[in-house]
């Protein structure tokens, strides 16, 4: 990786080698054969991981024999309202662990860390994070979470369940492993320092081992979980880590709430959606003629990136789309128009959903099964080899 990239929790810039990442991180690519298995107790595969979207992993062999041998699993994983409300991007980490809550019947912890972006110096106002925190708890739940298995909790409210062992965990860390890690520096808020220890919290949340679907960039806090977990009596944290999800702009972008016209946002009118897609990046050549007679590159076009992503669940259809793209029977404009309708077609059932998401939201947060049990929850502290 080139030495001016930057990959942070908060910041992710220049060419990432996802390659070089599974060394530096000490992950694993997801095989063939492990797929094969999660398979035999799933049925059938997410096209996120047939497709090797979540392309890496850390103990998920661990996983499946924990829950073959009857021991089972949980699930974690979060966002932190920044800028804007969630964009496609956001969701897919979200959509991967919705899937493995319904195959496995497992319960779900979903933190919405409503002062980390603050912290970071990334959300102009507490004020404005909060306006947002609502409309992302509702995104979520459209999703499709199972609402006796899920615990949705805002880091704020639910602080006095989470600050003992947020304590716990920030005495085994020392601030020289956190600033290699999370790359602190002399401008870092004092506060984001903390961050960590608290986002460390929900793997303890069960005496079992934890699961987490994230973006590769989320990778540093676990990896520090794993240092601290076994000391703690409690299991080393599994990942699924997913590739950067990209814009509109080009594969190597991010998609960014900075950058609104290269992001479709689940809040954006359909039609508006559609125009931001018709205006995205592509693989195809400049002029239909050249098209025709050269074909186009479907692995840098965006509007590929996104059918194979989410948009296009046929293998065969993705693959004759591959095809025809490269050998100039398709055009650029087709395939946008497509895209932008399917799109158009998954906000506007998202956004209907969001109305039924709000008659059921205190299930997730406050009155479902999970919920209830959680706002009795403490840690363990007492119990801990130090004591």
């Amino acid at each position: 990786m080139p030495e001016e990239t930057v990959f942070t929790p908060w910041e992710v810039e220049g060419v990432v080698d996802y390659e070089k990442l599974l060394k530096e991180f000490g992950a694993y690519r997801v095989t063939d054969e492990l797929l094969a298995e999660l398979k035999k107790h799933t049925g059938d595969l997410h096209m996120l991981l047939s497709r090797k979207i979540f392309y890496a992993h850390r103990d998920l062999d661990l996983v499946l024999k924990d829950y073959a041998d009857g021991k089972g699993f949980f699930l974690y994983t979060g966002i932190a309202p920044s800028r804007s409300t969630m964009h496609l991007a956001h969701i897919v980490p979200f959509v991967m662990t919705q899937w493995l809550q319904e195959k496995f019947k497992v319960n779900t912890y979903i933190m919405i860390p409503d002062e980390e972006k603050y912290l970071a110096k990334k959300a102009s106002s507490l004020a404005k994070v909060d306006s947002l925190v609502e409309q992302t708890i509702l995104d979520i739940i459209a999703l499709g979470f199972d609402l006796d298995r899920t615990f949705i909790f805002k880091d704020r409210e639910y602080i006095k369940h989470l600050y003992t062992a947020a304590v716990i965990v920030a005495r085994r860390v020392n601030f020289s492993l956190a600033k290699a890690v999370f790359g602190f520096h002399g401008e870092t808020s004092i506060g984001l320092i903390f961050y960590p220890a608290l986002q460390i919290v929900p793997t303890l949340f069960e005496k079992k081992r934890c699961l987490i679907p994230y973006g590769i960039d989320q990778d540093p806090y676990f990896r520090i979980q794993r240092d601290i977990a076994p000391k703690l009596g409690y299991y080393k944290t599994a990942s699924l880590m997913s590739i950067l999800i990209p814009g509109l702009e080009g594969i190597k972008s991010k998609m960014s709430a900075s950058k609104p016209e290269t992001a479709i946002f689940l809040r954006d009118p359909p039609e508006v959606a559609a125009k931001k897609i018709m205006n995205a990046f592509t693989g195809g050549q400049p002029t239909i003629r050249e098209q025709r007679e050269r074909g186009g590159n479907p692995n840098i076009c965006c509007v590929y990136q996104w059918f194979r992503i989410l948009f296009e669940p046929s293998d065969k259809a993705l693959s004759e789309r591959y095809e025809k793209c490269t050998r100039g029977e398709l055009l650029c404009g087709e395939c946008k128009k497509e895209l932008a309708e399917r799109i158009k077609a998954f906000l506007k059932e998202h956004q209907r959903k969001l109305k039924e998401a709000e008659k059921i939201k205190d299930k997730f947060l406050y009155d479902g099964k999970l919920a209830r049990e959680m706002w009795n929850w403490e840690f363990d502290y007492k119990t801990l080899k130090e004591y």
